[in-house]
């Protein structure tokens, strides 16, 4: 049998996905997305962490009420691979990969943006009903969405 010597496009685009999660500062939870056309081109990347221009350790990174929950600041992953593009209409049609399944914010964003498929590692937050609402609207939306289970690297891309 002869050995593999190339990787599928999932793997491809779900790897790069799970790098740019590495650049995440969020000690917690590292998101990384990459969103591919149907020509198998990167349209964008993108990762979880504070807005452009904020200084990364000038807010909480922490779970923490109030004004020092991260929550209040962050970026997501798909949200900035979406605002990443420089074109918006590009990302018609295309495919998010995204390590950790969207939120329902992130989602609303992807549907109207005209992504027609997202590709996920992991759902961790399942059983939220954000998590819920989220996957409420992409099957209302005609968003086709898979786990993705081939291998990946051994990182710590979040906790569990």
């Amino acid at each position: 049998m002869e050995k593999k010597t190339n990787i599928s496009w999932d793997e491809y685009f779900m790897g790069m996905a799970v790098l740019s999660s590495l650049r995440s500062k969020d000690p917690n939870t590292k998101v990384g997305a990459c969103i591919a056309d149907n020509e198998h081109k990167v349209v964008s990347i993108g990762y979880n962490g504070m807005p452009r221009h904020i200084d990364d350790d000038c807010l909480s990174w922490n779970k923490g009420e109030g004004l020092d929950s991260k929550y209040l600041y962050v970026c997501h992953a798909e949200f900035n691979a979406i605002l990443n593009t420089r074109d918006g209409t590009a990302l018609r049609g295309c495919t998010l990969y995204v390590t950790l399944f969207p939120c329902n914010e992130c989602t609303k964003a992807i549907i109207q943006t005209g992504i027609k498929e997202v590709v996920y590692l992991d759902n961790k937050y399942k059983d939220t009903i954000t998590t819920q609402a989220s996957l409420k609207m992409l099957t209302l939306a005609g968003v086709k969405v898979r786990q993705y289970t081939a291998n990946v690297p051994d990182i710590n891309y979040h906790d569990n």
